[in-house]
């Protein structure tokens, strides 16, 4: 690997709650940060919970106070994009908006020396519209890590159409170095892991209005193992995320399964940190209660919607969800997104709480049959409609009685 990337030096743009987990990530390792927000205020806040964190880690017996010291030593914090001159990589961690990263990708190809690498923190916009706007696209790629950042294990690695292989050895060695586990994705609406949830999602907010409650969902999928189902998902990292990126965006707002979404949030109910979302906290507690007030909106939306309410079952939550993400997955593979099926059983073991004992979506799904799993998506296709049509991919194998495993990268 060239020693153009031996990365020393890195710069994180963004003080929120990614920002912060990325900063921890990366100063935990012993590599030098660069910090920059564009509020000053903000960064001096990120700056002292990072601190409390440490303190945190050392009362826990984690670290030692000199290691939190080390760690703290690592991280400055700066004004201008010119204190960035010359970081070897630069991590941006600003919110889901395109032409607000595009603005900052300008500034830092103008900025940043010739062979430093640029990368987004983003979790589902077009990396190559991003490097598009840079003379280096062959530096750019997505570094997709999870929330919390310092905590979850899981880095998305994107690549754009032009990103060198070198800069891919790059971010995979830097992976390593923050003990992350990295999967490299292909450039899509959603990369590996977000693409497949939004189906999965779909699914589950779905049979709100067509009989179900959030309780039942959530305890269906958790008893097949999930460390938590949707819903309490989303009351964990906030319901409004996604409202707002519909409102900033101009668009899917008055989609159908999401409006429980959109009613709870105008509520103010936006999950865990407001104290209530579809589930209801105690004063700074983390436990969720089920809220029959919630019940009660569910059935109101999905009424004024025109659906008929019956009873869903958990064996019917569990048939659609799963296979929602498997068929997705197919489809990512199949596009070569992900260079084989291990790759997406990763991202869903590490990133998202599939059960590990059933190996990841793709793994519980060779476990089933491939024929069996068509079947069952056949079912759905002539019961719910045309989005449950089987991916070719799936059809190819079960033709073959093949599985999922046995595809490689540049098999298809």
């Amino acid at each position: 690997m060239s020693s153009v990337f031996d990365i020393q030096c890195a710069a994180v743009i963004g003080a929120g709650t990614m920002g912060r987990g990325i900063v921890m990530s990366l100063a935990n390792a012993g590599i030098q940060v660069l910090w920059l927000d564009n509020n000053a205020q903000m960064l001096e806040q990120a700056l002292a919970m990072v601190a409390k964190t440490n303190d945190h880690n050392v009362k826990l017996e984690r670290i030692t106070a000199e290691q939190a010291a080390k760690r703290f030593a690592c991280i400055t914090p700066v004004a201008d994009y010119a204190a960035l001159a010359d970081a070897d990589l630069v991590i941006e961690a600003v919110y889901e908006n395109l032409e607000l990263k595009q603005q900052i990708f300008r500034t830092l190809d103008a900025t940043l020396k010739p062979g430093a690498i640029l990368a987004s923190n983003t979790s589902a916009l077009d990396i190559d519209a991003i490097a598009a706007v840079t003379q280096r696209p062959d530096h750019v790629l997505g570094l997709h890590f999870f929330s919390p950042a310092h905590i979850m294990k899981l880095l998305e690695i994107v690549r754009g159409e032009k990103t060198s292989k070198a800069v891919l050895d790059a971010a995979l060695a830097l992976g390593k170095r923050i003990d992350k586990v990295s999967v490299v994705a292909g450039n899509c609406n959603g990369f590996i892991g977000n693409r497949m949830l939004h189906t999965y999602v779909r699914e589950a907010r779905m049979m709100l209005l067509e009989g179900a409650y959030p309780h039942q969902v959530d305890a269906a999928l958790q008893g097949f193992g999930f460390a938590m189902g949707p819903f309490r998902m989303y009351d964990v990292v906030g319901i409004d995320l996604e409202w707002r990126a519909r409102e900033l965006a101009g668009r899917g707002q008055d989609a159908p399964e999401v409006q429980v979404d959109n009613r709870l949030c105008e509520l103010g109910r936006f999950g865990q940190k407001s104290g209530m979302g579809y589930y209801r906290y105690a004063e700074g507690s983390r436990q969720a209660e089920h809220d029959p007030e919630v019940d009660a909106l569910v059935l109101g939306v999905s009424e004024r919607l025109g659906f008929k309410r019956r009873d869903i079952g958990p064996d019917e939550i569990l048939e659609r969800c799963l296979l929602a993400l498997v068929n997705e997955g197919a489809k990512i593979l199949q596009e070569n997104i992900a260079a084989n099926s291990h790759d997406i059983d990763l991202v869903y073991l590490n990133g998202y709480g599939f059960p590990a004992d059933k190996g990841g979506p793709m793994s519980w799904a060779d476990s089933q049959g491939v024929a069996d799993i068509q079947a069952r998506l056949r079912y759905l296709q002539e019961n719910r409609g045309e989005h449950w049509r089987p991916a070719q991919l799936i059809s190819q194998l079960a033709a073959s009685d093949k599985g999922f495993a046995d595809v490689q990268e540049g098999s298809l």
